[in-house]
């Protein structure tokens, strides 16, 4: 084969190449490197946000991680309201913070952009104000289920995530409870919502709804014990129920097949402390769990790796002892 060495060729008129079909080989002395992954996780994606809680004055603070390394958490920028007991959702771009306590119950719903840095904007409201509900996505909607306006919901509201607006009616929960601080788990399909109280009993029932539905949730099965506190994460097959209290506080972390029914299994334990109020953010490979009270409150973040069992490692820590954060990633397994 004989070498073709071309500076340069235009068409007539100079003002473009030309256009080589068929099987065409190059050879050069650079180097192309080919982007691996998928297409909407390349180029910056990869970030964990804890937002707001209690040290135990309520804070506005929101904090960053990333979550495919270790270390220390940054400051990312405010919420609006300084609360504690909201619940958080997020799309691949943006990350939604509803409700919460401040200490009057609010129904303001703030969004970021996770890949940036700063305050938050206004979103909307719930359609009832409430604290200690639980909240999962996918890429389009964001459900928040449950929680306590005085007196415990059953109530189910959705947001699309990409708008702003106030909330809109969904369902039901099988009961009326609060999360206390649950936090839910979706895959792109379903939301589930697993354990918390029903006045005053602590349960081990697990709900779940098609997000891109409306309609009341169904069983799904049982957590391994009925506890509430509880952090959730999850990837595209695996949810995670991470800790708790039943009411004495538990290492427990329990894994279920989020496209099947059925009870939870024993993954492995919290190797730091057991808690309470601690949040997630997930990613495809790791779910990460930061802050929590024993009632002493911790900075320290967890993680495992989704897809294996066993005992949690250490992350890092977050810039504040804080109980109840709000919880969220962009690279979570609802999406995709």
């Amino acid at each position: 084969m004989s070498d073709l060495n071309i500076n340069n060729i235009t068409d007539r008129t100079g003002d473009s190449g030309p256009v080589i079909a068929g099987v065409s080989t190059v050879t050069s002395t650079g180097a192309f490197t080919v982007p691996v992954g998928p297409t909407e996780m390349r180029g910056g994606r990869g970030r964990g946000l804890l937002a707001g809680g209690a040290t135990p004055t309520k804070v506005n603070t929101i904090n960053y991680i990333t979550i495919a390394t270790t270390g220390n958490a940054s400051d990312f920028g405010d919420l609006s309201n300084a609360t504690n007991g909201a619940a958080a959702v997020a799309s691949a771009t943006r990350g939604v913070f509803s409700g919460g306590y401040t200490p009057t119950v609010i129904s303001a719903i703030d969004y970021v952009t996770i890949s940036s840095s700063g305050g938050a904007a206004d979103f909307g409201n719930l359609s009832v104000a409430r604290n200690d509900h639980a909240g999962g996505s996918n890429q389009i909607r964001g459900v928040y289920a449950g929680g306590t306006s005085g007196s415990y919901v059953n109530i189910i509201d959705y947001i699309t995530i990409a708008t702003t607006g106030d909330s809109s009616e969904f369902g039901d929960l099988t009961s009326v409870r609060r999360s206390y601080m649950n936090q839910g788990l979706a895959s792109s399909t379903r939301a589930v919502f697993g354990g918390g109280n029903t006045s005053p009993a602590i349960v081990n029932t697990i709900d779940f709804v098609t997000i891109m539905t409306t309609g009341n949730a169904k069983d799904f099965g049982n957590l391994t014990q009925a506890r509430a506190g509880v952090a959730a994460g999850n990837n595209t097959t695996r949810g995670l129920h991470i800790s708790g209290y039943t009411p004495t506080m538990t290492n427990v972390i329990d894994y279920i097949t989020i496209a099947t029914l059925g009870n939870s299994t024993d993954f492995g334990d919290v190797a730091s402390v057991a808690r309470r109020g601690s949040q997630s953010c997930a990613s495809s490979t790791r779910c990460t769990f930061g802050g929590g009270t024993t009632p002493t409150n911790y900075n320290t973040i967890d993680y495992v790796t989704i897809a294996s069992t066993g005992n949690s490692s250490d992350f890092g820590d977050m810039t504040a002892t804080t109980k109840n954060p709000a919880g969220c990633s962009d690279v979570h397994g609802g999406l995709g």
